[in-house]
């Protein structure tokens, strides 16, 4: 079967000479030929995501046209305004995938609002909310390497598809022929038709003005003094996050020069994750050059935002999303009691992986902090269903352990323009308190304990790798564990059982052992790769550190 879809693409009038030249090096190769058409990328709630290449198993302006076709079949069923944004990333075949994308809209008699540069997923989520759209479409592919592409689907609300709505564009994708099944129109058709626009300076301009207007202290980061290094690691964050720094009268800001432009190839970090050391090493030595106070880097979509912050002794140490999380709640909360403008009945929320840590903060201040699934669209779930009742203000801070931040409710997806805006407005007040960041944190472990939250990745890659991921979450539930490393599991909180949790279905398992530590182990959504999550607390971090390692050597023959 695969072998003929692979002719038929073959003799196909492919236009993209790469995807024609690689047809050709394949040819009598079955296994190069099988791993590109023996199964089709997968449209879920986030979207599509795959490598490069020829192929149904491969990112390329077919199966983007096919993708989208699913999503203008399911659109023309909703009514309303007959509109999606588009928006896309520095990476490879963005802007094409995006052209292609607004073509088969067009052609379906669906109008388009797509930005005329690349934006990141905030501006995505907020076009759509702007414009009333009954869906938008993000071309990314995260923070993967270089050789990926991507496409997430956004409802009218400006979150990430329901599962409802995909599994709807998923069977109008899969009667769909790849090839040929798509209507199209030329991009330029399109915009000569009037049914393709670009997003207008107002919708731009609007967004900042909400952003802006989430600062806890106005007005303060002018006057601090705040030294900045600044990596947008070759994506989107370049221009929203220094147009709102600069508003701020944050100018003082070095920007890593290799990283500074869009860069599909990421050459200085083939990786271009900020939860990761390698994807902020020449931003880190570009901040101990300059004496920084801060060093900061959004992802290639800037959806992400990760930081390192200067120690007391001149070196830098990174700071991770559960700290950044943690750190932001408290900011907040204070900022917003001290100034009078923490609403009634205030609410945050966060990732069921997220660090029981915040969970104290917000007992602390009086703040309703609510758990969810990880997936930044049930954070914005949560969002929708205040701003059902009426309530929406009470939302003041949403995280993810995964450098996912979101203060307010302009936009339903994490946003590293807000965020980056926050954590530069946190360091300022801190420094022109005679304070900093890390002096803060270290405050916040000795009012609440010494927490440690670290997250280890194993990877199963090749077609088999779904099957293997099965079979080990299946064995868990089936021969459960009665200890981890030593540790009495005193609860198992198993989330394919949402009568026990009160939270839609996941493949989600949570070991709360003996003595407070906890495990959570998670296939991820949008990578070939089991998550394992540990929370350990001791006296300090070395003891805390004991714990995890101890935990993770008992858990490590499970996924070998």
């Amino acid at each position: 079967m695969y072998a003929e879809e692979y002719k038929r693409w073959l003799e196909a009038d492919l236009i993209d000479c790469d995807l024609k030249a690689e047809l050709q090096r394949i040819e009598g190769d079955d296994a190069a030929i099988k791993e590109r058409f023996a199964v089709s990328l997968a449209f879920g709630t986030a979207g599509l995501r795959g490598t490069l290449g020829a192929g149904t198993n491969r990112m390329n302006i077919w199966v983007v046209r096919q993708a989208t076709q699913g999503v203008a079949d399911w659109v023309k069923t909703q009514g309303g305004t007959q509109t999606v944004a588009i928006s896309y990333d520095s990476r490879l075949k963005g802007y094409t995938f995006a052209k292609e994308a607004a073509g088969v809209l067009a052609a379906n008699g669906i109008h388009v609002r797509m930005y005329d540069e690349l934006m990141p997923v905030p501006a995505l989520s907020f076009a759509t909310r702007y414009y009333k759209c009954n869906a938008g479409i993000m071309v990314t592919a995260s923070h993967n390497p270089a050789k990926y592409n991507g496409y997430k689907a956004y409802g009218p609300d400006g979150c990430q598809m329901t599962d409802d709505a995909a599994a709807v564009v998923y069977d109008a994708i899969q009667k769909t022929d790849v090839l040929t099944g798509a209507k199209y129109m030329s991009f330029a058709e399109g915009v000569e038709k009037g049914l393709i626009r670009f997003v207008g300076e107002d919708c731009k301009e609007a967004l900042y003005e909400a952003i802006e207007s989430r600062q806890v202290r106005p007005g303060l980061a002018k006057d601090a003094g705040l030294k900045l290094v600044y990596s947008p690691l070759n994506g989107t964050g370049l221009v929203p996050v220094m147009r709102v720094l600069k508003d701020l009268g944050i100018t003082d800001v070095t920007i890593v020069p290799e990283q500074e432009y869009p860069n599909g190839y990421f050459t200085t970090c083939p990786y271009p994750n900020p939860e990761i050391f390698q994807a902020l090493e020449k931003g880190l030595a570009l901040a101990e050059e300059v004496g920084a106070d801060l060093m900061l880097a959004t992802d290639p979509d800037a959806d992400r935002v990760g930081i390192a912050m200067k120690c007391p002794d001149g070196s830098y140490e990174l700071v991770s999303g559960n700290e950044v999380g943690v750190l932001l709640l408290d900011y907040i909360c204070a900022g917003r009691i001290e100034k009078g403008t923490m609403p009634k009945n205030p609410v945050a929320v966060m990732s069921i992986v997220s660090t029981p840590l915040a969970d104290k903060v917000a007992e602390h201040y009086g703040v309703e902090l609510r758990h969810t699934l990880t997936g930044f669209k049930w954070i914005g779930d949560q969002i929708a269903k205040l701003e059902a009742d009426g309530e929406v203000e009470r939302f003041i801070f949403g995280f993810e352990e995964s450098y996912g931040y979101l203060a307010g409710s302009y936009v339903r997806d994490k946003d590293a323009v807000i965020g980056s805006m926050l954590i530069c407005e946190m360091a300022a007040y801190y420094r022109s308190i005679g304070s900093s960041i890390k002096q803060r944190l270290e405050e916040i472990y000795a009012q609440y304990g010494r927490y440690l939250n670290r997250v280890d990745s194993f990877e199963f890659p090749g077609l088999s790798g779904m099957d293997k991921m099965a079979q080990i979450m299946s064995g868990l539930r089936e021969d459960p564990p009665a200890e981890i490393g030593g540790k009495v599991i005193m609860k198992v909180t198993d989330y394919l059982e949402p009568e026990k949790t009160g939270l839609p279905k996941a493949n989600v398992l949570i070991y709360t052992l003996e003595e407070g530590s906890s495990v959570v182990i998670r296939p991820s959504g949008t990578e070939p790769k089991i998550k394992t999550y540990f929370t350990t607390k001791g006296k300090d971090l070395g003891e805390a550190m004991q714990e995890k390692t101890r935990l993770a050597e008992a858990l490590k023959p499970l996924f070998l």
